[in-house]
């Protein structure tokens, strides 16, 4: 999950959280506070309707008429006085609640009862008067206050729903203006590759957390800076001085070995030595060839080069080089229009991309065929090279790409492990892709994707 996204759950989860608790405690006070407030009520009109009675001498009837006709009687209310008899001296006319002797002597010493019966409330309470010790039970239903109860519950769900999505909302726009500086980072790390190792992170004045992140990793990119320019200095430099002292060996062997009267044992060991300075001679080639092959790449030269042209030179070298190599160039379909055969790029490089993968085929194909089809679809080439060799095994497939790797079962083969690894340069150079497919004993296929031109 993203740090914007994960930001305004965990935002809205804990303002909706509050929301919540907020709510139900305004519900739950609130609530209480009709209970309480509705008990009261029924308190003073359970006194109010005694002392009628007993005090101004009001009979039970007249009472009963102003009970029923009294604008501020409950809803559903009823009134019932029980002497010390537990005779029932006054009732309002409603089905009266059921009490037991000893619920009613419970009240006699003095015990107030609150309790509920379904949707009515029922208090009991004891009034002296002289020498009587009356009991009052009043039962009712808080109709409107249990109106306002539903109406405040509506208003709470709905404000609490509308409240997470505003909230979630403000939160989405707030943590994106919070990760605003991290995006801008995001997206200019992104456009820093081994070939502008030179850009840097846009810094503020500010010191915030982000801003010494973006500054820690401007001076991370200097050092990676230093260290890329010293290794490609010192591989470039090394392959062009290593190139005297062995062209100067070669020669001075050639013309050793050009000698009729050179005893056979000095000619072997001569041969031999000029094939280590050969084998030399094209690891300081390969190696400053991928000095160039990562160095930046507006440092190069590029132009429209026919692809098809640079596989058939390709071919027509690594031949010369060794005569042995069958290659064999398929077109699967021709192309419509001739700039479907164009890519911009280096034509030297690609062509000692092209060559290295052809050459890599004829060594590990046992003298079979390499066949090499090329395809053309709207916006790319795709060069396929398949060969019949043993192929490679699912350990050494993740690390055929890496500078100097030898599988063990292929050591006996000549090589030095550079050829992949300067192709998927060239070919990443060129905004390209290289695949490899392998299966053991089923031979190997790689497969060269290339932006066209027109696309």
């Amino acid at each position: 999950m993203k740090i914007r996204n994960k930001l305004t759950l965990l935002f809205t989860l804990l303002v909706a959280t509050i929301l919540l608790i907020f709510s139900l405690s305004i519900h739950y006070f609130y609530t209480l506070y009709r209970r309480i407030e509705f008990y009261n009520r029924l308190e003073e009109k359970a006194y109010t309707t005694v002392r009628l009675l007993k005090e101004n001498g009001i009979n039970a009837g007249v009472l009963h008429t102003i009970d029923q006709n009294e604008i501020t009687s409950l809803y559903e209310e009823e009134v019932t006085i029980y002497n010390e008899k537990n005779q029932a001296i006054y009732d309002s006319g409603n089905t009266p609640f059921p009490v037991t002797a000893e619920f009613l002597q419970q009240v006699r010493d003095g015990k107030t009862i609150q309790l509920h019966s379904g949707q009515k409330e029922v208090l009991a309470v004891r009034y002296l008067h002289d020498k009587d010790n009356l009991v009052i039970v009043i039962s009712a239903v808080d109709k409107y206050g249990f109106d306002k109860v539903d109406i405040l519950t509506n208003l709470l769900t709905i404000g609490g729903l509308a409240s997470v999505v505003l909230v979630a909302v403000a939160g989405w726009f707030f943590s994106g203006n919070v990760m605003k500086p991290v995006t801008t980072i995001v997206r200019q790390v992104k456009e820093i590759t081994a070939s502008n190792l030179s850009a840097r992170l846009e810094t503020s004045n500010n010191q915030d957390e982000l801003n010494q992140l973006a500054r820690t990793f401007n001076e991370m990119l200097a050092r990676l800076e230093e260290s890329f320019a010293a290794q490609k200095i010192f591989v470039s430099h090394a392959s062009h001085e290593l190139r005297t002292p062995l062209a100067i060996l070669t020669s001075q062997l050639e013309v050793e070995l050009m000698q009729q009267n050179l005893p056979d044992l000095y000619r072997a060991k001569f041969e031999s030595i000029l094939g280590e300075i050969h084998m030399m001679n094209t690891l300081s080639n390969g190696l400053l060839e991928l000095a160039r092959a990562s160095a930046d790449a507006n440092s190069i030269s590029f132009s429209r080069v026919r692809i098809d042209e640079i596989l058939w030179q390709a071919r027509k070298e690594l031949l010369k080089k060794n005569p042995d190599c069958q290659i064999v160039i398929d077109f699967e379909e021709q192309p419509n229009e001739e700039d479907d055969l164009i890519v911009y790029g280096n034509e030297a490089l690609l062509k000692r991309a092209l060559m290295n993968l052809m050459e890599n085929g004829c060594k590990y194909s046992a003298s079979k065929p390499v066949h090499i089809w090329l395809l053309f679809k709207p916006e790319n080439i795709i060069i396929r090279f398949k060969d019949q060799g043993e192929g490679i095994s699912s350990e050494d497939l993740p690390h055929i790409f890496e500078p100097f790797y030898r599988s063990h079962r292929t050591r006996h083969i000549a090589g030095h492990g550079i050829g992949l690894p300067l192709a998927l340069k060239v070919i990443q150079m060129h905004k390209g892709s290289l695949q490899i497919e392998s299966d053991e004993h089923q031979g190997t296929i790689a497969t060269v994707t290339l932006p066209v031109v027109a696309a």
